[in-house]
Order: structure tokens, then sequence, then C-alpha cells
């Protein structure tokens, strides 16, 4: 990719990071933008960041999205010639608690990011979206083809109204758009309040591990070096106009505006069992269960249909589970001191 500037949001974020990470090390010219807020550890936050202000092309901002004159002044003197989105309030329990956390940074700050782009011709902006948006779809996999129109979660809402906005955006300024649904991504430095983070903290603690539904749930757990690798090829490949579904029929994944929607998954979703099964041994320890109904909010299953990603850009995610959580218990250990 030539070298141009890109703006990545959510830079002190578990995906954000890696993003920048990644970019950053091969020189590309970066900026990291992050309110770093207390949803979870600050501490981690500031240790990812650390990391990245190792490397002369990457350079911080410390800025909250919903500000939407200190967020524009920045796209005006910055320029940025791709846009990676990855700041959001994330989190679907949390949705249910302090629902407007997610209208100022989810909806509000959203909304200033596309205007910043549109404002100054960015080439390309792609943005988080979530798996969360399937809601109470019944068939799996999960396609981007189908519709998504019952969130069950302010969460997931807010994501599929990024993905509408984006569209608006697409058609009117012709502002090339893609959305990436990500699929419960996991790896080191990963976040403390997803599954794979509260599992492994309760096993080293000899805490019981709460599984919901009965333990009767299966997730798409997908490395984030994977997810990485799939951004990292979609950055230069903006979506062309003009893309129409057979007969004219509306296409809920692309459109005649330079518009795309993409899952990223593994593409094979575990047993959450298996997945406290693989971090045992790891870990080397051995659980107890809590067998709780399922929350509000929350799904039985998720499994991504990653057919359009690996036509268009030549990648499926691959990294199995196994893998993925050695890699993951070995960060934990290190950081932790376990």
């Amino acid at each position: 990719m030539i070298n141009q500037r890109i703006l990545v949001t959510g830079a002190a974020g578990f995906i954000g990071f890696h993003v920048a990470h990644r970019l950053a090390s091969a020189g590309q010219d970066v900026v990291g933008l992050d309110i770093v807020n207390d949803y979870y550890d600050p501490k981690l936050k500031e240790a990812r960041l650390r990391m990245l202000k190792e490397f002369p092309s990457f350079r911080f901002v410390r800025m909250n999205l919903a500000d939407r004159d200190a967020l524009l002044l920045l796209f005006s003197k910055s320029r940025f010639s791709y846009v990676i989105h990855l700041a959001a309030q994330a989190g679907v329990r949390y949705s249910l608690e302090n629902p407007h956390a997610y209208v100022d940074a989810n909806i509000q700050g959203f909304m200033n990011v596309l205007e910043g782009c549109r404002q100054t011709q960015c080439r390309h902006l792609l943005y988080a979206s979530s798996s969360s948006v399937y809601g109470s779809n019944e068939k799996l996999p999960f396609s981007v083809h189908d519709n998504v129109d019952h969130p069950i979660s302010l969460y997931a809402a807010s994501k599929k109204a990024n993905e509408l906005m984006a569209h608006a955006y697409s058609h009117l300024f012709t502002l090339p758009t893609t959305g990436l649904r990500f699929f419960t991504v996991y790896g080191p430095w990963g976040r403390p309040d997803m599954a794979m983070f509260i599992f492994a903290k309760a096993i080293v603690e000899g805490r019981p591990l709460k599984l919901f539904n009965q333990g009767r749930m299966s997730r798409d757990f997908t490395y984030v070096d994977d997810v990485v690798e799939a951004i990292v090829r979609l950055i230069d490949r903006p979506p062309p106009p003009g893309q129409r579904a057979p007969g004219g029929t509306p296409d809920p994944s692309c459109s005649a505006a330079p518009w795309k929607i993409y899952n990223v998954g593994n593409n094979r979703p575990e047993q959450l069992t298996d997945i406290v099964a693989l971090l045992e041994k790891e870990l080397g320890c051995v659980a107890e269960r809590e067998m709780l109904p399922l929350q509000p909010g929350d799904v039985p299953a998720t499994y991504a249909d990653v057919d359009d990603l690996i036509r268009d850009v030549g990648f499926q995610p691959s990294t199995s589970a196994k893998e993925g959580i050695s890699k993951f218990v070995k960060w934990y250990r290190e950081y932790y001191g376990v």
C-alpha cells in the first residue's frame, strides 16, 4: 500500500491497537485517536499506547469523538487519506445500563467521523460494525446478504444505524465506506469484558465460570491477527459504485453507492464449553461451572459466512481456537505475572 496518512480511531482499544501496531510497524504514517475512558482498565489501554508510541511513524491524539469542533479541526489539519474507525462504546450488556453512552459515542461520534471524511475527501472509510446486528436472525451461518432489521440490544441497533448512516453518505457524497461485522474477536491485549478474558481470569483466581443458556452457547471466535489481516487487505480496496444485485433486488451487503458490508469471522463456531476446556488445559487448572439462563440481549449462537471476504481480498481467517488460545494465554501469563 502506498504510504498515506491513516487515522485509526480507538487506537488504545483492543482491535484498534493491533491495527495501528501493524501499520506503524510497516512504516505507515498513522495517527491514533482515543479518549481512553474507564469502561475497562485504563492501565491496559495506556500499556498498549506505550507500545505504539515507540514507532516514529505513530502519533497519538487524546480526543472525544463527540467533540465535533475538535475532531473536524483534526481532519482539516491532517487530511487523512484513509480512516479506520474502530472507536465505539462497546458491550451488549452495558447498553442495558447506560444507553446514552451508546448514542454519544456510536451515533454522534460516527456522525462526526462521516463529516470529517466528507469535508476532506477521504479515499476510504472502514468502520467497525458487529455480529450483534444479526439480532434475532436464526438462519446460520449469518450472511451479509440477509436482512438485519431486528436488533435485540441498543448496542446492536447503534451498529446497524452506523451502516445506514454510512450508506447515506456513500450515496449522497460518493464517499467510499466499508462496514466490518466482527465476530467475537480475541487474542493478546484483549478486552477484559470479553468471554475469553473473563474465563481466563476466573480460572486463574479459582472462581466459578458463569456459563449462560446452561452452557449451550457457541461463538465464532476470531483471532485478532486474522481480523487485522482482513482490514489491511481492504484499506486500499474501496468499494466501487454500481454494485447492484441481479434482477434489481436490493442486497443488504452492497449498493449502487460505493458502500459494502463484510463479515469478519472465523467461519467456524465453537462451543463455549470447548473453549473453557482449552483454557483449562493451557492454564493447568480445572474450572467450576455455574450454569445460568440466557441473558437479555444475548443470542445462543453466532456463525459467520465469509464468502464475500474470500472472494474480494483472497483471505479467510483461519487461526484455530487451539492455536489462538495458546497465544492468548501466553500473553495473559506474561502481562499479569501468572
